[in-house]
């Protein structure tokens, strides 16, 4: 794989069972983003911290994004653009819009952003993620212009959900990369 992989973790960071930090340390070509506060995020200041990784870029990147930090690329992407960004793997969007599946803090995302982004995309969702339902992640792909992949019952594909290198997620990304250079 010769595309970068600029990594988004989401609320509170990927620990060390997450895939994302599997990735990062398996994948030599990958950057993985750092947030000064993962427990309180203000979307301003994670949208500047992206801006400013990813004008540092000099290759071909796909945005590797997981949770909160789907809807981070997506508030990026509306006022933001960089030739070097070619894709998003989108995991897992947390609904930034409701209160019945995201705590509070996160509410300064709101309202979640709807348009077609400018590059290919793929949205991963589980069918049993307590932080949207299956419902909302399937509207939202419409709307993005995203791929859409049901990964069936794994929870909100996470640290809990035990995948260490998700080789199925590598597989998903793959597909993304081979779309892109085709």
């Amino acid at each position: 794989m010769d595309t970068q992989l600029l990594i988004l973790p989401g609320l509170g960071n990927s620990g060390e069972k997450h895939w994302q930090t599997f990735w990062h340390e398996k994948f030599k070509n990958s950057i993985r983003l750092v947030q000064d506060n993962w427990d309180e995020p203000l979307r301003e200041d994670w949208i500047s911290r992206l801006n400013e990784e990813v004008s540092k870029l000099e290759e071909p990147t796909i945005l590797v994004a997981h949770s909160l930090a789907v809807s981070l690329v997506l508030h990026w992407a509306e006022t933001h653009s960089n030739k070097n960004i070619v894709g998003a793997l989108l995991v897992a969007p947390a609904d930034v819009d409701s209160p019945q599946h995201t705590p509070d803090i996160v509410r300064n995302f709101a309202p979640m952003p709807i348009y077609k982004l400018p590059f290919p995309s793929v949205v991963v969702a589980s069918e049993n993620d307590p932080y949207a339902s299956f419902e909302r992640k399937q509207y939202f792909s419409e709307k993005w212009g995203s791929d859409f992949v049901n990964v069936g019952q794994q929870g909100h594909i996470n640290s809990d959900s035990d995948l260490k290198y998700w080789e199925e997620g590598q597989v998903i990304l793959q597909q993304l990369i081979e779309k892109i250079n085709s």
